[in-house]
């Protein structure tokens, strides 16, 4: 991977009289990554995402696409991004291969070179057998996909895509995947705005947490869940119910008091959160052992990006601050 940052904000702040929209956003981007942009509504995201493609100035702070201002030149970067919106601007009585054509234009693009983008767009995103097709006719998967090849036609750098999967079926929200992983693959760089973070966590190389125009959280989901795990919640599963009463006693002999302790006789498991290490642990489980419990299962259950955005959606920002 080049090590030339494609994507960067520096200390990236925007103002609206006395409302703080976006606060001192610092990030990099490099070629073939893919950024999971995630946040309530009002976090940020729609101000960075119109600063990234030249719509709007920031307060203070700078943004640049592959070295080129976004404020200054706002003309090449918009040559220098494709994006997506969250909603298919269509026009009715238009076939795809027209309306890609249009966009073509729009971006004065030769039309002998408009013949050869059309192609290689609809190849790229596995819509060619829809050229011919009436836009009104597309179902909401197939106008995603065409969608993609529009934001394709002038050959950009960096994709932003808003909520590419919402309202996709489990099918079409794989095809959907595979799709932005082809073109990260193939090294274009990815912004992708979504509120479905399990598939998020599924393609990201790196994500973005903000709340209150803060950046909370920046790195891939291991880093995150990392840095934002506090407690473990870990299981223990017996065999025999009546074991439950002594395999809690030991718990809290081991670990003293211990949040949210839980013991579930028809799953016959003893549920606890802790901060101990894993040394703690080993010795629990050999106490557990020793007293002849017939253990069947002693495992941490596994957090996702869905718990490590609760946790920094209820942790308060740090006024003026980025991690």
């Amino acid at each position: 991977m080049n090590d030339e940052p494609i994507v960067q904000t520096h200390e990236l702040t925007k103002r609206y009289g006395d409302f703080l929209a976006l606060n001192k956003l610092t990030l990099e981007l490099h070629r073939g990554q893919i950024l999971g942009f995630i946040g309530p509504n009002g976090a940020g995201k729609t101000t960075t995402i119109k600063i990234l493609v030249g719509l709007n100035r920031p307060t203070a702070g700078w943004a640049r696409i592959c070295g080129v201002d976004c404020t200054h030149d706002a003309r090449r970067i918009k040559h220098l991004v494709g994006y997506m919106p969250d909603v298919f601007g269509a026009y009715d009585q238009m076939r795809v291969e027209e309306y890609l054509d249009f966009f073509g234009a729009a971006f004065k693009i030769a039309r002998a070179e408009r013949r050869k983008r059309i192609d290689a767009v609809l190849e790229a995103t596995g819509a060619a057998y829809m050229r011919d097709y009436y836009l009104e006719s597309l179902s909401h998967g197939m106008k995603q996909r065409v969608a993609i090849a529009r934001t394709l036609m002038h050959d950009p750098q960096v994709l932003i895509l808003d909520e590419p999967a919402n309202g996709l079926d489990p099918i079409a929200r794989i095809e959907m995947r595979e799709l932005i992983l082809k073109l990260s693959a193939a090294g274009k760089t990815i912004i992708v705005t979504s509120h479905i973070l399990p598939e998020l966590a599924r393609i990201c190389t790196v994500v973005a947490m903000m709340t209150g125009g803060v950046l909370r959280a920046f790195g891939t989901v291991e880093q995150i869940m990392q840095s934002l795990r506090q407690q473990r919640i870990m299981e223990i599963h017996a065999l025999r119910p009546e074991d439950l009463p002594a395999v809690a006693t030991l718990v809290h002999h081991h670990f003293g008091t211990s949040d949210n302790l839980t013991v579930s006789e028809a799953e016959r498991i003893v549920r606890f959160h802790t901060t101990r290490d894993d040394a703690d642990l080993s010795a629990l489980l050999r106490a557990l052992h020793n007293a002849g419990l017939a253990i069947t299962q002693f495992r941490e259950e596994p957090q996702d990006l869905e718990d490590a955005f609760i946790t920094v959606a209820q942790q308060p920002a740090a006024a003026g601050s980025n991690p």
